[in-house]
């Protein structure tokens, strides 16, 4: 039997119980719920939802049961995710969160981090290295875990755990691993700066494009993608302070009261 037309019955009944009646056409029986309407389904697909448990029936009167109703959710975001998927670019990423690492499912069309990762300098090498994507999509991860729901117009500039947006959420109304989330994009924010950490919030948790971050900020074209990288780069150092890609590095400058001769 077509899953369509058990689809169709179950989602007509969880709305409420209905009435089973004779004189459906082509082999088909009425389900009348009287003010919601009515619909006919084939006899086969009655019978099939009985058998299996989805409806009840007592008399002429029919109703959803539990089993009835998780079938039809497993169904439903069945339907959904195979819609996504129409539309979405989907890959594995591994994402460092307080120290553990942890698989999470990205969607590489929705972010704008993911979009720029794959874009290529001048000399055909990747804008951004990998810790600096790492960073943006670690940061993106705890801003979405720590349930920070600004309202608009808000003033990212500040510190970000210190509820001073108006986000909604108080430290009391939070877990503490929503908490934790939450105080580890404060840190971060305040590693990168104010002058930078705008920009941030914007591409990588608001997901914005970079054409609207320089016309909301009043920057000049194509400035804001080399803001961007040099903000990427500052919270790269923040979350791994001892890593180096390719670059070189100070070891030592001295005693503090050190001056090199010229």
């Amino acid at each position: 039997m077509d899953d369509r037309h058990l689809m169709r019955l179950i989602s007509f009944l969880a709305k409420g119980p209905a009435r089973c009646q004779a004189g459906g056409r082509d082999g088909r029986v009425r389900i009348d719920a009287g003010e919601r309407g009515a619909i006919e389904v084939p006899q086969g697909a009655l019978h099939d939802a009985l058998v299996r448990g989805m409806v009840v029936r007592t008399g002429a009167r029919l109703s959803v049961a539990r089993d009835g109703t998780a079938w039809l959710a497993r169904r439903m975001a069945s339907v959904e995710d195979r819609f996504q998927a129409q539309h979405q670019e989907r890959d594995m990423r591994a994402i460092d969160i307080a120290g553990v690492w942890k698989l999470a499912t990205v969607n590489l069309r929705e972010s704008p981090l993911a979009v720029l990762a794959q874009r290529k300098d001048r000399d055909g090498r990747a804008f951004l290295t990998t810790g600096e994507v790492e960073a943006g999509e670690r940061l993106r991860a705890d801003y979405g875990f720590g349930q920070i729901a600004p309202r608009l117009g808000a003033n990212w500039e500040a510190a970000v755990a210190g509820g001073r947006r108006g986000g909604g959420n108080t430290k009391a109304d939070l877990a503490d691993d929503a908490l934790a989330a939450r105080q580890r994009v404060d840190r971060a924010i305040e590693a990168v700066g104010p002058e930078l950490s705008g920009v941030l919030i914007d591409f990588c948790c608001f997901l914005k494009g970079l054409e609207l971050v320089e016309a909301e900020r009043g920057w000049p074209r194509r400035s804001a993608k080399l803001m961007l990288k040099t903000a990427l780069g500052a919270l790269a150092r923040h979350y791994n302070p001892q890593r180096r890609e390719g670059r070189p590095s100070v070891l030592h400058w001295g005693t503090a009261d050190y001056r090199p001769q010229i």
